[in-house]
């Protein structure tokens, strides 16, 4: 893998890999966290209304101009990021990339294209109000981070998105759609050498060669977080309970403490079954369908989150359960052989995770944004087989402390 900053400060990363397909992703460092001045959930709304028309293109032509090849082109908003991706043939990459770069540089918002999107966006939030796993964890989220810019809802709110009008639009992608914030990230079956001769063309045609005032999209904040703790029960009269139970974390910047995090939540409820919320509360008692443990990483903070849903009878019983296998993993180093077993297992999951091209892209577009550079497998792996018993039990006790606990349950 290489990569380098241009001249413009537009950073970017390529990667041969011996696939057919090619990948390649946009990254931009805004995302909710800079809506101050704006309508909540303007960036999410933004990412919609890219797709509707750019000077060059009709929304139509966008639409079908990679599903005519063959490819996929999408894209995603996240609380510091704003993401354009696609997947083609590796023939096709370079009509890939430019419509990218066309979207993020040229998209015109027209008014009766916004209108048609607004639709859209106004369904999907209403459609994750119907959702109450993901509800609940919305709200969680937005009363943990109460007071900072992070408590605002990625998709906004019905009464914020009606107030969108295509000249905020203009103004938000002026002001945030600027080189020194993008990230380019490819992964293809090209000599790496071809690959960045080609980005450092494509961009000085795009952004000349004028270097801005460096800046790291997302250290800008520098906003302190809160304290909120609370514990909340409300009454939604669902069939289902759904809860969630967590706190603050390690921020992205934290080294090493959010690698141990990040292992220590893999080991309490990751995605396999063995993981012991899972083995405890799914596999041996049949109390819920499913449960996992969350770690998101953002510039200021970070959270951790255990979600589940249940029978309501079962509520009481599963969150004795839950506590117990906290106050476990603080007071109880693991032992050396289930230690080495839970690393191994986590090297495992990232090695196969690092075959898929697509997360590899994305995840490569991530670490430029925030760190200006990417952490090699080996780098990984080290900083994983340094991590002791001791250090998960430390950072259990940061993390589940009673104290520092806060809980939400819809009923």
């Amino acid at each position: 893998m290489t990569g380098g900053i241009t001249p413009c400060g537009l950073q970017y990363a390529v990667r041969q890999s011996g696939r057919s397909v090619a990948y390649c992703a946009l990254s931009i460092g805004c995302g909710t966290t800079q809506e101050a001045g704006f309508p909540s959930g303007i960036a999410h709304f933004v990412e919609h209304t890219l797709f509707r028309g750019t000077r060059r293109k009709k929304a139509a032509v966008i639409n079908s101009y990679l599903d005519r090849l063959g490819g996929e082109l999408n894209a995603y908003t996240t609380k510091e990021e704003i993401v354009l991706h696609a997947t083609v043939l590796k023939e096709d990459l370079w009509k890939a990339v430019k419509l990218l770069f066309e979207l993020a540089t040229e998209a015109t918002f027209p008014d009766d294209e916004i209108q048609t999107e607004r639709g859209v966006v106004l369904d999907e939030i209403i459609s994750y109000k119907d959702n109450p796993a993901e509800d609940v964890y919305d709200k969680f989220e937005g009363l943990l981070f109460q007071g900072h810019p992070l408590e605002q809802p990625i998709l906004g709110t019905s009464a914020s998105v009606k107030k969108i009008t295509p000249a905020q639009l203009r103004r938000f992608v002026q002001t945030f759609f600027t080189p020194d914030r993008m990230a380019l990230t490819l992964v293809a079956d090209i000599p790496e050498n071809q690959l960045e001769k080609k980005v450092h063309a494509l961009v000085k045609n795009l952004f000349g060669e004028s270097a801005p005032a460096r800046m790291t999209a997302h250290r800008e904040q520098g906003i302190a977080c809160p304290e909120n703790i609370f514990h909340k029960v409300i009454d939604k009269r669902n069939h289902e309970v759904n809860a969630v139970i967590g706190g603050y974390a390690p921020s992205l910047y934290e080294m090493p403490d959010r690698m141990v995090a990040a292992m220590l939540v893999n080991i309490l409820g990751g995605p396999a079954s063995n993981s012991l919320l899972n083995a405890e509360l799914r596999e041996k008692k049949g109390w819920v369908y499913g449960i996992e443990c969350s770690y998101t990483q953002y510039a200021d903070t970070g959270i951790v989150a255990i979600s589940f849903g249940c029978d309501k009878p079962n509520l009481e019983a599963c969150m004795a359960s839950i506590h117990k296998i906290l106050e476990r993993l603080r007071e109880a180093p693991l032992s050396e052989a289930r230690l080495k077993s839970y690393r191994k297992q986590l090297l495992g999951q990232l090695a196969i995770g690092s075959e898929a091209g697509e997360a590899q892209c994305l995840s490569m577009g991530k670490s430029l944004l925030a760190w200006g550079k990417i952490m090699s497998p080996e780098q990984t792996r080290a900083c994983l087989q340094s991590i002791t018993s001791e250090d998960l039990r430390q950072m259990a006790c940061r993390l589940f402390a009673p104290e520092k606990l806060s809980s939400l349950v819809y009923l």
